[in-house]
């Protein structure tokens, strides 16, 4: 598996297809919630099974967010992968703490990479999510 960042129209539209595939056909969000402005100024990140687009996350200033590994590639180490190189690449820039907000769901996927839960459960989406951190 290797990470890319989207820097190209191919790499884009295979970012977009993961969160549209995931968020938008299986979590049923609708597209106008998924895609916003922050989209414009995010480092978007593509994880790649040999040239096959399996996840995307995006990284925009020190908040990760819309992680999104298709679920025929869940719990095979692909979500690790990609957040292991967002969080090397973020490092690299000089972010010392990483925010997300994280399905609360997925909670234990992302203690078990180190962040910790803070705050009250809210609804994004309608759907329960909760604040989470890490220091780098």
């Amino acid at each position: 598996m290797k990470t890319r960042i989207a820097t190209d129209k191919k790499t884009l539209l295979d970012h977009y297809k993961i969160r549209g595939e995931v968020f938008i056909v299986e979590q049923e969000i609708d597209w106008r919630e998924e895609f916003d402005a922050a989209d414009y100024e995010a480092t978007l990140f593509v994880l790649y099974e040999n040239e096959t687009p399996i996840g995307a996350a995006r990284l925009h200033q020190n908040k990760v967010g819309r992680v999104a590994v298709l679920k025929e590639h869940r719990h095979k180490k692909a979500g690790t992968k990609l957040m292991n190189d967002l969080e090397a690449y973020a490092k690299k820039q000089g972010v010392s703490e990483l925010k997300l907000g994280a399905q609360c769901y997925i909670i234990p996927f992302y203690e078990s990479l180190g962040y910790e839960a803070y705050g009250e459960i809210y609804l994004d989406a309608g759907i329960e999510h909760k604040m989470m951190k890490k220091t780098l």
